[in-house]
């Protein structure tokens, strides 16, 4: 483990243990991200102690991966609540039979959004949070209610607006639906 004095960012995905006294998996990248800070810090007149440590016992150790598990179940949670008000929007444009591309394009921003925050918390979950599989599943979920949804739009535009009678190409045939 790494431990940081000062503020570090919770961006990367660090278990404050109290003021200024934060904990980070060690990797390269949390390395050198530490390094990157304290030479801000000291930028700026301040100081911070960058620290490897061991836990005395494995008691401690499970203590300390609880932690960070338990702020990525937390992540994982607003995550879900999110997936939850995305769901319950395209139920009500479905109610409503609101379908438009406008729409549409909002609902795919939407789940992209979805997509990028996920990505952003699963690159946070160093140990494998209990929730990790509950938010992929109401990802695919999101991202199939909107295949769905697209599908009504591409239904309803069909209907109202699309397609118009063109005359065949082959002259005997008359009238037909361009596609």
């Amino acid at each position: 483990m790494t431990i940081a004095c000062a503020g570090l960012s919770t961006r990367l995905g660090a278990v404050y243990l109290q003021n200024g006294v934060c904990l980070l998996p060690k990797t390269d990248d949390h390395t050198r991200r530490l390094k990157m800070l304290e030479n801000d810090i000291a930028g700026m007149g301040g100081e911070a102690v960058i620290l490897a440590t061991i836990a005395l016992d494995r008691a401690q150790e499970d203590k300390v991966v609880a932690r960070f598990k338990a702020d990525r179940d937390d992540a994982y949670r607003e995550f879900i609540d999110k997936c939850d008000n995305f769901e319950s929007e395209i139920v009500k444009k479905t109610e409503a039979q609101h379908f438009t591309y406008n729409e549409l394009e909002e609902n795919e921003f939407e789940v992209k959004k979805l997509q990028d925050w996920l990505e952003k918390i699963k690159k946070l979950d160093f140990y494998g949070a209990e929730l990790a599989a509950t938010a992929g599943e109401r990802l695919k979920d999101c991202e199939n209610l909107l295949d769905a949804y697209a599908q009504r739009v591409f239904d309803a535009y069909d209907e109202t607006r699309w397609p118009p009678l063109l005359p065949s190409p082959s002259s005997g045939e008359g009238m037909r639906r361009w596609k």
